[in-house]
């Protein structure tokens, strides 16, 4: 069994960059896709990127293109969201998760998840 634990989020004014890591362990692969997910309050949860089991592939929602970047170090079993420009829409639980398949954008694809991680954007 993967257990995933994300790290990195906290309190930041608009314009400025947060980096959140999810590290996995247990019975870890690397033939797996990594995605990154936020839910506000009141609202659906939902895709903010993702990245293939080799990083050559990935998805980002539109309102993150631009702005964040999704990487992945197979060797330390860890993918990264790097976030800049961040604004007071930004706001959210962020949650990482990993499916079996080798690449999907796809929320329902993903099976297992973090425990989530507040961001929250000053205005």
């Amino acid at each position: 069994q993967v257990m995933l634990v994300e790290s990195g989020g906290g309190l930041v004014q608009a314009g400025g960059s947060l980096r959140l890591s999810c590290a996995a362990s247990g019975r870890t692969s690397s033939n797996y896709a990594m995605g990154w997910f936020r839910q506000a309050p009141g609202k659906e949860r939902e895709v903010v990127a993702t990245i293939s089991w080799n990083g050559g592939l990935w998805y980002y929602a539109d309102s993150v293109k631009g702005r964040f970047t999704i990487s992945r170090d197979n060797a330390k079993n860890t993918v990264y969201l790097q976030m800049n420009t961040l604004k007071p829409e930004d706001t959210a639980v962020y949650y990482c998760a990993a499916t079996s398949r080798i690449y999907s954008a796809n929320l329902r694809d993903y099976t297992t998840w973090g425990q989530g991680t507040q961001v929250t954007v000053s205005a």
